[in-house]
């Protein structure tokens, strides 16, 4: 068994912002490339081209469709994002998951060999390669389902929020981030210190209303994710109506057609 830090001097995660979030898996692939030709042994796959492809990776994303209820509430600390939409108004959210590095992590305190373990200088919570024995207690007690065994090299793997590039001092410093953050798009992804209450993480879970992913499960997740927003209507407060445009003397194909469309919906009225 592992003990965990009592605290930690820093307390490095990611907010993920829900809202701008646009599931390209831009941020799959990097961190599929870079933990491939970085720390630790190369992510495997298995029949990678093959009717059953298989392999390891350290980020994924699920994709939702969501209806949400008028009004709905959470519970305390849980966020603001109360609503997002209207009553049995849907709407796709794209939920990227990682290991979240929590503070009271089980994943650490249940491995038999010390080989998971979280750093008291950053919170960082990794894998020493050289002592897992892949017996994988570890992704049993993740409630986040965040860890994932390399068949090839038969050891559990896990985000390591890219520990070999945070602190690379051969790389730019707008590189110094995790690859994910550095190459989404959408600017979904954030990275920083929240044991800083003035750093860009700490303000956007604030401003935001950031919010722990199962915080019943009691792990205290250092990630946060950001609520989507609520939606706007169309022609909301615009002040004026929209002008519905006459058809009935349009030429060409176009006309064609929406005469027979016409024609196709009083034909089923008729009937």
């Amino acid at each position: 068994m592992t003990i965990l830090p009592a605290s930690t001097n820093k307390k490095l995660g990611l907010v993920i912002d829900l809202d701008t979030c646009v599931g390209c898996h831009a941020c799959v692939i990097n961190c599929k490339e870079w933990n491939t030709s970085g720390y630790g042994t190369a992510l495997s796959d298995q029949d990678p081209y093959g009717a059953n492809p298989t392999g390891a990776w350290l980020n994924r994303i699920h994709t939702f469709e969501v209806t949400p209820m008028a009004h709905q509430s959470k519970p305390k600390g849980q966020g603001v994002g109360e609503v997002i939409g209207t009553a049995g108004e849907a709407r796709v959210v794209h939920f990227p998951k990682s290991c979240l590095h929590c503070e009271d992590a089980p994943c650490v305190t249940v491995c038999p060999t010390g080989a998971s373990y979280k750093r008291e200088e950053d919170g960082i919570v990794l894998v020493d390669e050289d002592k897992c024995i892949g017996c994988g207690l570890c992704a049993w007690s993740c409630a986040y389902g965040a860890r994932e065994m390399d068949q090839a090299a038969g050891v559990m793997k896990k985000c390591t929020l890219c520990v070999d590039r945070i602190y690379n001092e051969e790389l730019d410093e707008i590189d110094r981030e995790p690859a994910c953050v550095r190459t989404c798009p959408a600017g979904a992804r954030h990275f920083g210190d929240f044991a800083d209450p003035n750093s860009n993480v700490s303000v956007l879970v604030k401003e935001r209303g950031g919010f722990d992913l199962m915080p019943e499960q009691g792990t205290k997740p250092v990630n946060k994710y950001l609520p989507p927003r609520a939606r706007t209507d169309l022609g909301a407060g615009a002040g004026f109506a929209m002008p519905v445009e006459n058809t009935d003397e349009a030429g060409g194909l176009l006309g064609w057609i929406d005469r027979a469309l016409s024609g196709s919906t009083r034909s089923k009225g008729a009937n």
